[in-house]
């Protein structure tokens, strides 16, 4: 009776937190890059009541005898990150861009640490004057909606080919247009005209194991000891060794399903329930065994 009664609090634990996993997915509906969380389950060490026994070898002998076992409840196994796509929302802004396939842009904070990110509402900001690429006055870096500056690869000025360092993304405060292509490629005209200058190429990166990524909050990712590397940085560019290809002017929406969710949410609260009935029925028949002294 009491092994039954904290199997029923394991299993209501367990429940109890694939909840707070679906809560958290359909908060997340809407937000731009999100990847769903699952949560898994695995049984709990099992008590032998009886051990296995091998067939007789005697030709009158018996048969071999199963061991008798049971279990002590559930427990968590895994929550996974599922790095399926999500769906594309059009926008026409220049600056929102989405990886259509493997991979992630890179961004970096203020204290020189990097972070990967989906989320692909990018803006240029009001700009600092700084020399860069060439160019001397008032320039305006790609940045993500916290600021952090997007991380691109340095290319040849005059003829985008790529040349390998990292970089941040500057565009002229006065230049005349910019443009992005499919495989990240950034350029712009100068005020004065004239020929297409080449700035940087956008990073996009691609681990062995996405779903060993940590999740640092605001779409933000960091590498952890099962994510795998951060690949070598020449090859981290759009459409090459697998990544995918950026997508101009349109944005990455959250992957989670929600018919899904409702019926994961369901099937969870149907399973507290029953192992709360398990620590009632528990209850009810010590109740019993207590009033057997009347």
């Amino acid at each position: 009776m009491l092994r039954a009664m904290y199997s029923g609090i394991s299993g209501m634990r367990g429940f109890q937190v694939k909840l707070d996993v679906i809560g958290n997915n359909i908060a997340n509906v809407n937000t731009f890059g999100f990847k769903a969380g699952r949560a898994t389950f695995k049984d709990i060490l099992s008590q032998n009541v009886g051990g296995a026994a091998a067939p007789s070898t005697a030709t009158a002998g018996i048969g071999g005898i199963n061991p008798k076992q049971i279990g002590l409840g559930s427990a968590i196994s895994s929550i996974d990150t599922i790095h399926t796509q999500g769906s594309t929302q059009t926008t026409n802004v220049p600056t929102d861009l989405m990886i259509n396939g493997e991979g992630f842009f890179a961004v970096r904070d203020g204290s020189g640490n990097e972070f990967y990110t989906r989320a692909g509402n990018f803006y240029l900001d009001a700009g600092l004057n700084v020399n860069a690429n060439g160019y001397n006055g008032l320039q305006r870096v790609l940045v993500n909606a916290n600021g952090l500056k997007v991380q691109g690869l340095t290319v040849d000025n005059n003829t985008g080919a790529l040349v390998g360092a990292a970089t941040n993304i500057y565009i002229p405060a006065d230049a005349q247009t910019y443009d992005i292509d499919e495989k990240g490629l950034v350029s712009y005209i100068p005020a004065a005209g004239g020929a297409r200058v080449y700035v940087g190429q956008i990073q996009v990166v691609k681990f062995s194991n996405p779903s060993g990524l940590l999740k640092a909050g605001s779409n933000l990712y960091s590498v952890s000891p099962n994510s795998g590397a951060v690949p070598a940085l020449a090859d981290n560019y759009a459409g090459n060794k697998g990544r995918g290809t950026i997508i101009i002017g349109a944005l990455e929406m959250s992957n989670v399903e929600l018919t899904n969710e409702f019926t994961e949410m369901i099937v969870a609260q149907r399973g507290f329930q029953a192992n709360s009935r398990i620590i009632t029925t528990s209850d009810e028949v010590l109740q019993e065994v207590v009033n057997l002294k009347r």
